[in-house]
């Protein structure tokens, strides 16, 4: 499973900020105003030397009341779900009661912790150090947010300590079976098709969302071929289920998406619409790269007239989708379920390919010729070859001269190309570009000793 970890603090600590620059994104909100983030974000961390989960939690102000305290719950919430904590200090303010507070509780939860003090380019640190190690949380490590300078270091140290990916990957290819992982947001049949999938009672299912807290594991064969069912629904005991508060855990079902081969979108076509919390999932499963094959349950019933706006939700809320396979179902009575195998076995045999440099220099020279990178200042940018650079998803490296000016429209058409040339349904593709360096940069040419002398000439008659 990939690390967790949780960013906490004080309100205006750059927590959000640091999340961006983890994830590379701006998915969370920033701005100079205390207390914006309310509730948890979630994303994949892209600094550093492996890949993790990163959250982004509410400010703490130490004694929480009213609506601080439910923000509160939230990030403490945060804190029991990670692996590990990055407690974020301000440079500029230097160290209050709050954080002593923080401190105290960060260290009874046992959680391995790591301080960091933010904002602190241009700043003298030497006496806020003093103080920040009076919290007894080891180290803080200065760090500038908003620029990114001493993120990576920090990233890595948090990293350090846990097992590494390349083995935990290669450990888990080496394994027999497609991995499935069945998500979605609560209630919307995610219990019911695992069961049927199975073809037995193995997960509990009724119609009460949030009788779900952890992902569970189901090894199984179907028609000869080994397969694991990854369900994020872990059997919560009857008694539980009356609890008002929803217990749909985002960081089970990241994770399990993360640690699958293929992942099954469930989507329930009742409620007649894609929800935010349907794309938002719908987002991770392509930022982790993983096969999807998409399941619209709850499908029979539906007039002709629901059934076709349903579809135009579809494509305008999950446009971004378009590599996967929709499969219009009913896990209640099994219609169309049987069909998801093949989708599965399609989706996670494209994210397999392999395929060799020739080829896929054969494709790119004929992508080109069909359809030419633009001018940039006058001058053709140049793609000269491509290779494969992994798998899980494809991965394809381009190289050539100027791609870092190569425009997202051109890139789009190159990945379409890809996709359609190699028949490639169920995966996401990724394309990097790289760029070779010029050898003769900042080198002058040698002239030889005739050169030398007509040149010589030529200046003493320019003289003249």
């Amino acid at each position: 499973m990939l690390p967790v970890i949780a960013l906490i603090g004080r309100p205006n600590v750059g927590k959000s900020t640091l999340f961006n620059r983890l994830t590379r994104s701006r998915d969370a909100l920033v701005a100079d105003y205390p207390g914006l983030t309310r509730d948890r974000q979630y994303g994949n961390g892209r600094v550093g030397d492996r890949p993790y989960l990163v959250i982004d939690t509410g400010g703490l102000v130490g004694d929480e009341q009213g609506l601080d305290g439910l923000m509160a719950d939230q990030v403490w919430q945060a804190v029991e779900e990670a692996d590990a904590v990055i407690f974020l200090l301000d440079a500029r303010d230097g160290i209050n009661l709050s954080d002593e507070q923080i401190a105290e509780r960060l260290r009874r939860s046992g959680k391995p912790a790591w301080l960091a003090l933010n904002k602190a380019d241009g700043q003298d640190t030497d006496a806020i150090l003093a103080d920040a190690y009076a919290l007894g949380l080891g180290e803080p490590a200065p760090i500038a947010a908003v620029h990114g300078r001493g993120v990576t270091p920090l990233i890595n140290r948090v990293l350090a300590d846990f097992p590494d990916s390349e083995e935990e990957l290669a450990d888990r290819r080496e394994r027999k079976g497609i991995r499935i992982a069945v998500v979605g947001r609560p209630n919307v049949g995610k219990s019911t098709l695992t069961n049927r999938m199975l073809g037995e009672e193995r997960v509990l299912a009724f119609d009460q969302p949030g009788t779900t807290r952890d992902s569970i594991y189901i090894d199984f064969e179907r028609d000869g071929e080994a397969y694991t069912l990854i369900d994020t629904a872990g059997v919560r005991r009857r008694s539980k289920v009356s609890e008002a508060i929803e217990k749909f855990s985002v960081i089970k079902t990241l994770q399990a998406i993360n640690d699958a081969d293929v992942a099954l979108l469930v989507l329930d076509a009742h409620t007649g619409e894609v929800s935010e919390q349907d794309a938002n999932l719908a987002g991770h499963i392509l930022e982790s790269g993983t096969a999807l094959v998409i399941a619209i349950n709850k499908w029979d019933g539906l007039d002709d007239e629901r059934r076709a706006w349903f579809r135009e939700q579809l494509d305008r809320r999950l446009p971004f989708l378009n590599f996967a396979e929709r499969y219009f179902i009913s896990a209640l009575h099994g219609s169309g379920v049987g069909d998801l195998f093949d989708a599965v076995r399609t989706a996670h045999q494209a994210a397999s390919i392999k395929v060799g440099t020739s080829e896929l220099t054969r494709l790119l020279e004929q992508a080109v010729q069909e359809h030419q990178p633009p001018l940039v200042r006058g001058r053709r940018i140049k793609l000269r070859y491509a290779h494969q650079g992994g798998q899980y998803p494809p991965v394809i490296v381009i190289h050539g001269k100027q791609t870092a000016r190569l425009p997202h429209t051109y890139k789009r058409y190159l990945n379409n190309y890809f996709r359609k040339a190699l028949r490639l349904v169920g995966t996401p593709i990724r394309l990097e570009f790289r760029t070779g360096d010029n050898p003769y940069k900042d080198k002058r040419n040698k002239l030889t000793p005739r050169q030398q002398r007509q040149r010589k000439r030529m200046l003493h008659h320019v003289k003249k």
